[in-house]
This record gives C-alpha cells, sequence and structure tokens, in this order.
C-alpha cells in the first residue's frame, strides 16, 4: 500500500518530475477535454512580445493567469485558454534597429521597408523557446501550440474588419492636431501610450520678459520650463477675471497676475503701479522675443484663456499654437500665425540659423543665454516635474501639431463609463479611480503610426477626387489566395483599388495602427472572427476574467474595452484583477539599468516554482506592489511547503508501518468518537467554505492565507501533535484506523485544495497517497472536482471551544516560559476557570491541555493555594498553573528528557522507525532508579529490547550525555 516518503524533499527536482508526468500524460489537454459541453469560464490573455525574455517582474500576473482557471476548472466549468503573441510596434522596430545599427526612419527606408520588415518578422518569436519554457516551469497552463499571433493574415483581417465597423459608424477620421510625439521614432502616440512613460524629470524654469509695445522698459513676465518653443511664440494668455498688476521693480516695470507676486518678488522691491482684469488688457501688443520665421497674421498681442492658471508661473502663459493643444486650439480662435520651426527628429530647421539641426532640449541653455544677453530674461531655476517620455525609447516626448488618423473615442465616453460599471475590478478603487477617471477625462485615440512594422491602416484613397474607403476583409481587395498575400508593409501599398466615385486610383494611405488597438483586438481576432469561428467567437465573449499588470489600466484594459463598445457596446471583460509592480528588496522598481532585476530561473532552480508561487500568492494582495525578496521565497519553503511534506511523509511513514488501506480500515465519520477527530474534520471543512468563497472574490491571498493557518497551525501543530501516540502506540484497532483515516482524508482534500495554488506539491501528495489508496482515482489531482464541503461535519462551537483549548495551551506554554520549566518536565496541576456555559465543553477537551502542557491534573475551576501557582487571564478564560516542582515530578522530567535524547540519538545512528535496540547506559544511583522504577515505559518509548546497566559493548554506538545535572554515557545497538 503507501512506501515511506522522505522527510526532506528536493522541490526543483520533484518539480521537474512532475512536468514529464504532465507532458507524458497529456494531462493539461485532458484537463480540458473532461469539461467540454459544461459551462464555460472565458479567459483572455494579454499577449506579451516575445522578441524580450521573461523577467519576474512577469511571473506575478502569469501565476494568478493560471490560478484562477485551475480553480473553475477543478470546479466543473471548461476553460478554454489560448497563448497570444503581440508582434507588432515600436518595441518590435526599435529592437531590429539596434540590430542593425539604423537611428532613424530615414535609415530604416534606406537600409529597404521591405527587408527591414522582414527582419521584424524574424525577430518576434527570438525568445519564444524561453517563453515556453519559463510558461511551463512555473507550472502556467496555456495553451502555446495554438497561439493567437497579431501579425498573422487571420489576425489582421479581424482588425480590419473591426475597423471598418468603428469607420461605418462615422467615429473614424482624420484629424490636425496637436499629438504627443517621439522625435525619435518619428511617430504619434496614443493617450494611453503616453500614460505609460511618464517619469520624473527636472528642467529649466525661466520667468522670461516680453517687452511691451511702445512702454519703455515695461514687460509682460510669463514663465516657461520648455525654452526652445520660445522661438514659436505668437501670443501670451492671461485668465479674463483674474487680477493683474503693473509693478516698478528694480527701475523696470513688470506685468503679472496680483497673486503670483509673492513668489516672484520679495516684499518690500516693488511697488504696485496698476492693476487691471485680464480681460482689460486684451490686444496688448508685445515685441517678439525671435524674428527668425515670418508671421503672416497679426500676432505678439494678449489674448485670454480661461485654462491659465495661478498655481505656479506667473499668471500669463505664452503661447506657441504648434506646441501644446491649448495653445492650438486659442491660435484657430485667435487666427494666429503658426510657427514650426522644429521637424520631425525634435531638431530645428535651417532657418533657425543659431540653433539649425540641434535637438531642441539640447538648446535650451543655449536660448537661456540668448535671452540672458539682451537682458529679456528676469530669473532662472529649476523644476522637477512629471513628464512623458516614449514608452519604448525612453525620449522625452513633445506635443507637435501632426495630421493622423483618430478614432473618436469621446463620442461614446458615456458608453465606456456605463460599460466599465458592469466590470468587477479588483481591487474595487481602481473603477471608479484610476480607470474610471481615465475614462472620464478621455480624448480622441489616436490610431495611426507613421511606422512600417505594424497591421496597416485599411483606408484607400483616390488620387483624383479624394474619396476614402475602409477596406474590412481581403476580398473587399480581390485577394482570393490568402495564405501566399503578405498584408504587410510595403506588399499592401502596391495594391491599388478603383474609386467608386470618380474610376480614378485608390492608393492605401501610408500608416500602420497603434498596436494596442491589435491587441485589444483579440476577443475578435484571436478566433479569425467574423470570417470563420462564429459559434466559438460568441461562446468565449466577453472574458469571464483577465489579469494583467497595473500599468495596462491605460494599455490592454483600455484597448479591450475601447474596441468591444465602439463595436459591440459590451464589455470585453466581467472580471479584471490588477497586479502591482515587482519591486526590490528595498522597494525600488526592477530595471537592468539599476542592476536589480531578479533572474527568474534563480529562483526556480533553487526554490522550485511552487515556493515561488506561494511565496506571491501570500505574502500580499497582488495590488499592492511587491517587494521581491529571494531570501523569503526560501521562507515560505521552509515554512509552509515542508511542514505540509513532514505531515504528508510522517503520515506515510506509520501507515506503511501499520498497512494502513483506507479501502478496509476506513472509519466513518459518523462514527468519530475523539474530539479532536471531529474538529479537524470540521476545520477542514470550514476551510474549503472559506477558500471558495474568498476565490469567488477573486482574493487568492485570503485564501491562501487560510491554507497555510490550516496546515501549520491546525494540522501540524495541533492534529498532528495531539494524536502521535495514537500512530505508533496504540494496538491496531478502530481509534488506530480512526487517526489514519482522518489524516488519510485530511491529506487527500488537501492536495486538491492546494492543487491551483502549488500544482507540482499537489501532483506529488495525490501520485504518492491518493492515487496509492484509490487505483480507480483520476490519474491526476488537476482531473479531480473541487472539494465541496459537507455541511453536516461543520461544528463550529467544537471549533470555537477548540480554539479556546489552544489558547490556553499557548498561555500556559508562557507561563512555563515565565518560570524557566521546560515542556518536558511534568508539573501537578493547572486550574482553568471560564464562563460557565462554556464549562462543561472545555472540561471535555481538557486532556488536550494535560498533554500539551504535561501536567498531571486539570482542574475546572480556580486554584486552591496561590503559593507557587503563576497566573493569567484572557477575555475568554483564567487559568493558574502550579510550579513547585515535587522529587517525584524531578525525576519524571529527567525520565522525559533522557527519552528525548535517545530518539535524537536514534536518528543520528540512522536507525529506521521500526528498529529495536540493545541499551546499555552507565550513571548515578538516581538515574538507574529512574530507568529500573519505568522500565517497562522506558523501554516501549525507545524501542529497546533489552536494558542492561554497565559495561557497554565497543559495537554500540556510544554517546556521552547530560540531562538536567545528571551526567551519564548511553550506547544501543541494533537488536
Amino acid at each position: 500500500m503507501f512506501k515511506k516518503l522522505p522527510s526532506l524533499i528536493n522541490f526543483p527536482e520533484m518539480e521537474e518530475e512532475i512536468l514529464k508526468f504532465w507532458k507524458d500524460n497529456d494531462t493539461f489537454k485532458k484537463s480540458l477535454e473532461i469539461r467540454k459541453g459544461s459551462p464555460r469560464f472565458n479567459f483572455y490573455e494579454g499577449p506579451p512580445t516575445a522578441n524580450g525574455k521573461p523577467h519576474a517582474g512577469h511571473v506575478l500576473p502569469r501565476i494568478y493567469k493560471d490560478l484562477f482557471p485551475r480553480y473553475k476548472t477543478m470546479q466543473g466549468y471548461y476553460v478554454p485558454r489560448k497563448a497570444g503573441w503581440d508582434t507588432h510596434g515600436l518595441p518590435v522596430e526599435l529592437e531590429v534597429e539596434k540590430e542593425l545599427g539604423l537611428n532613424s526612419k530615414q535609415d530604416i527606408e534606406k537600409y529597404g521597408v521591405e527587408e527591414f520588415n522582414k527582419k521584424c518578422k524574424e525577430s518576434v518569436f527570438r525568445y519564444e523557446r524561453e517563453w515556453r519554457r519559463f510558461t511551463e516551469r512555473i507550472g502556467f497552463w496555456i495553451d502555446m501550440d495554438n497561439p493567437y499571433i497579431t501579425l498573422s493574415n487571420d489576425y489582421i483581417e479581424s482588425v480590419w474588419w473591426l475597423i471598418k465597423k468603428i469607420w461605418e459608424k462615422g467615429l473614424l477620421y482624420k484629424g490636425y492636431k496637436i499629438v504627443p510625439w517621439c522625435p525619435r521614432c518619428e511617430t504619434a502616440l496614443s493617450d494611453h501610450e503616453v500614460a505609460q512613460g511618464y517619469k520624473e524629470t527636472e528642467d529649466p524654469s525661466i520667468f522670461v520678459k516680453f517687452r511691451v509695445k511702445d512702454q519703455e522698459n515695461t514687460y509682460f513676465l510669463a514663465w516657461t520650463t520648455t525654452p526652445w518653443t520660445l522661438i514659436s511664440n505668437v501670443a501670451l494668455a492671461v485668465h479674463p477675471e483674474e487680477e493683474y498688476v503693473k509693478v516698478k521693480h528694480n527701475n523696470e516695470y513688470y506685468i503679472l497676475a496680483e497673486k503670483r507676486l509673492p513668489y516672484i518678488f520679495e516684499e518690500g522691491t516693488y511697488e504696485i503701479v496698476e492693476k487691471k482684469k485680464g480681460k482689460e488688457i486684451e490686444k496688448a501688443y508685445y515685441e517678439p522675443l525671435f524674428t527668425f520665421l515670418p508671421v503672416d497674421k497679426d500676432a505678439y498681442y494678449v489674448v485670454l484663456g480661461d485654462f491659465v492658471t495661478l498655481e505656479d508661473g506667473t499668471g500669463i502663459v505664452h503661447i506657441a499654437p504648434a506646441f501644446g493643444d491649448e495653445d492650438f486650439q486659442l491660435g484657430k480662435k485667435y487666427d494666429l500665425p503658426f510657427l514650426q520651426p522644429v521637424d520631425q527628429n525634435g531638431k530645428f530647421i535651417k532657418e533657425i540659423k543659431p540653433w539649425a539641426g540641434m535637438f531642441i532640449k539640447k538648446a535650451d541653455p543655449l536660448i537661456i543665454e540668448y535671452l540672458k544677453e539682451r537682458n529679456l530674461l528676469l530669473k532662472e531655476e529649476k523644476y522637477t516635474h512629471t513628464y512623458p517620455f516614449c514608452w519604448r525609447c525612453d525620449t522625452p516626448l513633445i506635443y507637435y501639431a501632426r495630421s493622423s488618423w483618430y478614432i473618436k473615442t469621446t463620442a461614446i465616453k458615456e458608453d465606456l463609463l456605463n460599460n466599465n460599471r458592469k466590470i468587477n475590478w479588483y481591487p474595487e478603487h481602481i473603477k471608479e479611480g484610476r480607470f474610471g477617471n481615465w475614462l472620464a477625462n478621455n480624448i480622441d485615440w489616436a490610431l495611426s503610426r507613421e511606422r512600417y512594422w505594424g497591421t496597416p491602416l485599411p483606408i484607400w484613397v483616390c488620387d483624383s477626387c479624394g474619396h476614402e474607403e475602409c477596406i474590412g476583409s481581403y476580398e473587399e481587395l480581390g485577394i482570393t489566395d490568402t495564405k501566399n498575400f503578405d498584408p504587410h508593409k510595403p506588399y499592401i501599398d502596391q495594391i491599388t483599388l478603383k474609386c467608386p466615385k470618380c474610376g480614378g486610383t485608390m492608393h492605401r494611405v501610408p500608416e500602420v495602427i497603434d498596436c494596442w488597438f491589435d491587441s485589444g483586438a483579440m476577443p475578435v481576432a484571436q478566433w479569425h472572427y467574423p470570417f470563420e469561428n462564429q459559434e466559438e467567437f460568441k461562446a468565449s465573449f466577453p472574458a469571464d476574467f483577465i489579469c494583467e499588470a497595473i500599468d495596462q489600466t491605460r494599455g490592454w484594459f483600455y484597448s479591450l474595452l475601447a474596441i468591444s463598445t465602439l463595436v459591440f457596446n459590451e464589455p470585453a471583460y466581467k472580471n479584471v484583477l490588477v497586479t502591482e509592480l515587482v519591486l526590490d528588496e528595498k522597494g525600488e522598481k526592477m530595471s537592468k539599468h539599476k542592476g536589480n532585476v531578479v533572474d527568474p530561473w534563480i529562483i526556480l532552480n533553487k526554490y522550485g516554482a511552487d515556493a515561488l508561487r506561494w511565496y506571491i500568492f501570500t505574502v500580499s494582495p497582488p495590488w499592492v506592489p511587491l517587494r521581491f525578496a529571494p531570501d523569503a521565497v526560501n521562507e515560505a519553503l521552509k515554512k509552509f511547503l515542508l511542514t505540509l511534506w513532514n505531515t504528508v511523509s510522517f503520515f506515510s511513514i506509520y501507515a506503511e508501518i501499520d498497512g494502513f488501506d483506507p479501502n478496509s480500515h476506513f472509519v466513518p465519520f459518523n462514527e468519530l468518537e475523539d474530539h479532536s477527530d471531529k474538529w479537524i474534520i470540521s476545520r477542514l471543512n470550514s476551510l474549503i467554505v472559506k477558500v471558495k468563497n474568498d476565490m469567488e472574490n477573486f482574493n487568492a491571498t485570503q485564501a491562501a492565507r487560510s491554507i497555510q493557518s490550516f496546515v501549520i497551525d491546525d494540522l501540524s501543530n495541533w492534529y498532528i501533535r495531539l494524536n502521535r501516540e495514537r500512530f505508533w502506540k496504540s494496538e491496531k484497532d478502530k481509534d488506530k484506523w480512526t487517526a489514519y483515516t482522518v489524516t488519510y482524508t485530511v491529506i487527500k482534500e488537501l492536495s486538491k485544495l492546494i492543487a491551483p495554488f502549488i500544482p507540482f506539491t499537489a501532483e506529488k501528495i495525490y501520485q504518492e497517497i491518493v492515487r496509492v489508496a484509490e487505483k480507480n482515482s483520476p490519474e491526476s489531482v488537476h482531473l479531480c472536482d473541487y472539494p465541496e464541503e459537507a455541511k453536516e461535519l461543520i461544528d463550529t462551537t467544537l471549533e470555537e471551544n477548540m480554539e479556546i483549548i489552544k489558547e490556553i495551551v499557548t498561555a500556559g506554554r508562557m507561563l512555563r516560559n515565565q518560570a524557566n520549566i521546560k515542556i518536558r518536565q511534568p508539573l501537578s496541576k493547572i486550574w482553568i476557570k471560564v464562563d460557565p456555559k462554556l464549562e462543561k465543553d472545555i472540561e471535555a477537551l481538557k486532556k488536550y491541555v494535560q498533554q500539551e502542557l504535561n501536567v498531571e491534573e486539570v482542574i475546572m475551576g480556580s486554584a486552591e493555594s496561590k503559593e507557587g501557582v503563576l497566573y493569567h487571564k484572557e477575555d475568554a478564560f483564567e487559568i493558574e498553573l502550579d510550579t513547585k516542582l515535587t522529587e517525584e515530578l524531578l525525576n519524571k522530567g529527567i525520565l522525559r528528557e533522557l527519552e528525548h535524547k535517545i530518539q535524537m540519538l536514534r536518528k543520528e545512528a540512522k536507525l529506521d522507525y521500526t528498529d529495536r535496540i540493545k541499551f546499555y547506559y552507565e550513571g548515578s544511583q538516581r538515574i538507574k532508579n529512574i530507568i529500573e522504577n519505568n522500565k517497562e515505559e522506558f523501554a516501549e518509548e525507545i524501542l529497546a529490547i533489552e536494558i542492561k546497566e554497565g559495561n557497554i559493548p565497543d559495537s554500540a554506538y556510544k554517546k556521552n550525555i547530560k540531562v538536567y545535572d545528571e551526567e551519564l554515557t548511553v550506547g544501543f545497538e541494533k537488536a
């Protein structure tokens, strides 16, 4: 039947064995097949990019993405799990640029778009093997053999279909707007891409003097942190309703907001000579700072803007319509000139002679010096603030007037908000907070990218009449052989259409689309819907569960919701679990640059995947930033996994010794007599209820912590401790079989309960215990049903009372420590006082107090005498412990200590649990009397068939030991 399992186990080696078992038996596939036809639980995998290696930050969301599908599968749901690969966009292009030594779009076009895109296609699966190996090693079950791939023809065709649906609703348009622009990548970014790259930076903060026209020594005072934009200045904006003052300072006059005076000039250094509302100085003219570019319209005067704030600066904002949306809108309102001195690379054009060809940010100090020399700078400071950088290449973005294609998401803002209200967010505050605020302040989605490797924007424009057509399928292009067709640039650009309006030639627009649209299209495109798999799509939409990191609130979470709302007016997912960042031990974000990135393989090879998983599940909820500490993974292994395994090992050892067979020795639960048996079975069923409730609310941390508490505190440190003697001392009667039955049942149900959390260890326990005993059970724990609670076996009163007993024992141990008396030293009495209503129930359990505190008598009530008695009080009980030691008690303590030391020596001598010995000793008369007076008990405890004083043979395992103050020599040999 059972075989002895070692008390120590190499978890990484064991997990490799289990991986082979799963692979050989195709267990993941079987877990799906047995649930086909059952209710579905839909999971969407957010596609990673395979041109970079997986790192520690990927572990957190991926184990949660594994946990809940495993759990729902064991609950009886059909949970298909399709992997995906994000294969387009700037991340891929930048890697290829680095490899080829290219630094700009001009370099790419010189190299050749066709060859460049071929290199991109080759690169996207560079690390697929590492991703597959990593995914399998952490136990993440997902179908990586049939993934959706965003570069595939089928996927792109479905993306086109979605874009056409949006086009047909009149929500796709081309607009000339200020866009967040990456001068390195030479493309616009969408608002959610911009949100990925904000970081704290230090910029120059300058207070610039604009000479008022026809007024000597008088200046409008404006503030900026982007000196390079001053070259494009054509106006100054003030708030119409705020008070503006003209002040005299050092024989010069300055005009600024009254509220900003104390922040700019020291008290007593200025005199107010005039005060006006902002609207009263509208159209006041000033002299331009720079005249590199000619103006063809009226310019250089004061305009009104409600957006002007008085929280910082001077209350006067310099306006450059080419840079900034508010500036752009004011430019349109006042018909201001549009000066664009910066090219797509973020460099000044040739007309800006002093700084031509220079990157704008590098020109800042030179521009500041230029202003100083001309007495146009009041003061210069440094300003620390958050600023957007390109989320991929880390270049500071500029806000740049550009023609781009937009999705009018502002038109569906209320639908987005309504659909978000239907979603359950974990944690809940993100729903109306980070994500809800993002939706409430939604702007139109900048869809197009002036790049190369991406899904082409499927819009064709007539060369003659300008008519536009959006294409939604390959059939509309006349493509029938889709296998030999490549829809990417440059091939797609060779396809022309005949204009239905004028008969002219139509060419495709040159742009590709935002790769976030690709990833957000996956609910549809993974099935090549609507061109095939219509039923599969309908069955799988929306997702019941998705999980990604916090940065995806403005990434994948948004693109999923935006597309599903635009096309179907439904949310794409019902429940979303948001994970936080993985930080280093100091709380700093991991980065290659800092050298603080933890290689997950070091952890996996040293401690194993289950230790890593358990650490992550229990250390904190996933939405709390995780300070990743490798040593803490080891703690999780030692504290929980080894405790669990030791319990299983203990059971296997004695079950083998006694020949326990659950099929013939099983004791029905309605025949349980011992309170500890009833209690642990009740606790097990209560645990099942708790875990399921937490898992239904996606609270894996509470579920895992409850399991951990049960295994350590209830099963190992209480039930097994209380009942050890039933395993190795009881006769083979009903009481012994009951202890085995109960322990076997708990281990069996635990193996299933923990299976979604630590799938390897659960499988090992199941194979070594359950499958050995029950040959007809499913071949894997992951093919089992999740445990269901037996409500009739839950006794909450017993659980509450046993908790009081445990607290009494804890308090009693504290009193022993206070008296400096070891637990192996018997004491005479303990008195327990509880609420009279509980007295009968507690008295029924008092034997556990007697056993665990090693006292000879437990008395319900108060002590008769206070001499030598220590007292402790809690809300639920009072205890008094008699700490007086008689000679008889001391001798019993010596015997217990001696027995313990001999047991340790047996282990040291590598004797088996059942090996009988011949025991020899040399010691004082006191030791001789103690052993002789308790010879039968002593022999049974140390498994001795013979006990002799003196003449220890040379063949014996011999040691000098000390027991209390008694020194003696002991020896033993196998009988």
